[in-house]
């Protein structure tokens, strides 16, 4: 009995609506490098990757259940299945937008013209071209998230009550936000290159770039965030007078942030280049000046962020320690934000650079890593917990965030214990990352926006995990969007 109705009932529930079908069919008796190259060719052509494996004949030569077994293991393939009818027979049934086949059959007799032709499909024909092939999926690590990857805690949220329609209820309050982000502007580009070898000269591994990406970064993709997921934002940050500069404002311009950028004539704006081959990085170099900006700069800052402030429900401090936030406009605005009630949350980072995050004080939060903590607080031995505390004592923070990688978050909150530090650890929600840069940024802006929203500490720390592990499952800085979160709930 021919299979052709059941399988095509069952890809367009699996495909859903308005997806781009592409079929390809195949005898697939051994997988190699050209099967992959013409799967991404067609994986590429449309949105749903359907695939033939032909039942047993005389070109077959392994059992089709292994066959299939083979296609499924290929993580471009949305859905594969044996045929058991005629493919044209498949084909009139399935109607898919695109059909993909080897260039070897451009020139021969090809059944499926036709019957395409019927319903406005089109035939393709791809000779897989080994460069294509890596270098389109090499685009795809930077664009695309394994949601498998994504485990959501059950007993973190038995313990807190989390509801995750009560959490789509927060998200979709966002839009109500006027948010202010504050600090360093950065370019983060990524080069992807494909490894050549070992030099014969000396011991240096030789690479070749392939494609080059280029993101807003820093205080530029916090802001973003913070737009991605639905508020009204105005970014404040410092630049250097060049074409760097340039494309960060004008993406996020198109982006819809409101931007304000001071222009520094005596720094380049902050660049920062990661290597990467095989999905890891190899190299990284920055491009960039340290100094503190100005007292005349600081002034001007100050003078065009006062309307925006007198506006705002929330203001993000996002300091990398490249010279954007000097002290005194730190207190400034401190001072501002409090004649104006606006809530107040800040990260401060320490890695190849020098920071402190108890500079920031009467945060609402503060999302310090372990590391930076212990720099903050001068305290290389206490246990997390009390850590949290010496950290709250000096910053008058009422919410921390210890971040711990891997091991997750540390949760502390002043505000839900009746005496002294309430804490909780919540686990890593992505603990197969791709990119780990980023994922601070994420969580504090999520987090903070849920808190001005009038949300528990520890749905917060929910919602702000959640967006990390988001975030860490591709690469490079992307804007999160609300409906990214939503569908990550809703699952």
């Amino acid at each position: 009995m021919h299979n052709c109705s059941k399988i095509v009932s069952q890809i367009h529930k699996a495909s859903k609506e308005n997806k781009r079908v592409v079929f390809v069919s195949g005898n697939f008796n051994v997988i190699h490098p050209g099967h992959l190259r013409i799967l991404n060719f067609a994986a590429e052509c449309g949105d749903f990757l359907v695939v033939g494996v032909k039942e047993n004949n005389t070109d077959a030569i392994i059992p089709e259940e292994l066959r299939l077994e083979g296609v499924n293991a290929i993580g471009l393939v949305d859905f594969a299945a044996i045929i058991t009818c005629p493919i044209e027979e498949f084909i009139e049934h399935l109607k898919p937008d695109v059909i993909v086949k080897g260039k070897e059959h451009e020139h021969l007799i090809n059944p499926e013209q036709s019957i395409v032709k019927s319903y406005g499909g089109k035939l393709v024909f791809c000779a897989g071209e080994a460069r294509f092939s890596s270098l389109d999926l090499l685009r795809k690590e930077l664009h695309e998230i394994e949601h498998s990857n994504i485990h959501k805690p059950k007993e973190y949220s038995k313990r807190h009550n989390i509801n995750h329609e009560e959490l789509i209820a927060l998200v979709h309050k966002f839009t109500k936000l006027n948010v202010v982000v504050i600090g360093d502007l950065i370019l983060d580009e990524y080069i992807t290159c494909e490894p050549i070898g070992m030099s014969q000269e000396d011991p240096t591994i030789v690479v070749t770039p392939i494609v080059n990406d280029l993101f807003v970064g820093g205080g530029g993709i916090v802001a973003a965030h913070a737009h991605g997921l639905g508020g009204n934002v105005h970014y404040f940050g410092v630049v250097g007078n060049d074409e760097n500069a340039d494309f960060a404002e004008n993406v996020l311009l198109k982006q819809g942030i409101n931007v304000t950028l001071i222009r520094d004539p005596d720094r380049p704006t902050t660049l920062k280049k990661r290597y990467r081959a095989n999905g890891k990085t190899l190299l990284r170099v920055s491009h960039l000046r340290q100094h503190a900006i100005h007292d005349d700069f600081s002034e001007q800052m100050i003078k065009k962020i006062i309307p925006a402030i007198e506006k705002a429900d929330l203001l993000i401090f996002s300091d990398f320690n490249y010279g954007c936030l000097p002290q005194t406009l730190v207190e400034k605005v401190i001072d501002l934000c409090k004649k104006n009630k606006v809530k107040m949350v800040a990260d401060s980072q320490t890695s190849s650079q020098m920071g402190d995050i108890s500079r920031f004080k009467d945060m609402m939060l503060i999302t310090p890593t372990e590391h930076e903590a212990r720099i903050s607080a001068k305290d290389k031995e206490s246990g997390l917990v009390h850590l949290a505390s010496k950290l709250q004592k000096k910053t008058k923070s009422v919410h921390i965030f210890i971040t711990l990688g891997s091991e997750g978050v540390l949760v502390s909150s002043k505000d839900a214990a009746d005496f002294g530090l309430e804490t909780d650890q919540i686990p890593a929600f992505n603990p197969f990352p791709k990119d780990v840069s980023g994922a601070g940024d994420c969580m504090l802006t999520c987090a903070s926006m849920a808190l001005v929203c009038d949300a528990t500490v520890w749905q917060s720390a929910y919602l702000g995990s959640l967006a990390a592990a988001y975030q860490v499952g591709r690469v490079g800085n992307l804007p999160l969007k609300s409906e990214e979160i939503i569908q990550e709930l809703s699952s």
